[in-house]
């Protein structure tokens, strides 16, 4: 599975990268904390696969880096994905090395 680090992920967007950001949490956790991804809950992929981009990179994220994992493997077993990319540690590494302001849970 490919993957990004948040630091990664911080560079792309301080360089204005084209990507798109899927987030797969819960929509509470989504408003304890955010990325600013598409919400796209992990029981909720296979009714949306069509909002994701087939080209381009995709990064997958969620709390730790579990659920988004599963979500890459779920989407390149059965919609061969080539594109995506999970991110290594989800938004609590993102809160612990990059913004430690953010609220987590």
């Amino acid at each position: 599975m490919k993957s990004v680090t948040v630091s990664e992920l911080k560079q792309m967007i301080d360089n204005k990268e084209e990507f798109q950001l899927i987030d797969v949490r819960e929509p509470h956790e989504n408003e304890i904390c955010t990325l600013n991804g598409l919400l796209i809950p992990l029981a909720e992929i296979p009714n949306n696969i069509n909002a994701i981009n087939k080209e381009g990179k995709v990064i997958i994220q969620c709390r730790s880096g579990a659920r988004s994992g599963n979500a890459v493997h779920f989407l390149e077993d059965n919609y061969a994905f080539d594109n995506l990319y999970n991110l290594t540690g989800g938004i609590l590494a993102w809160a612990k090395e990059i913004d430690p302001t953010m609220e987590t849970y």
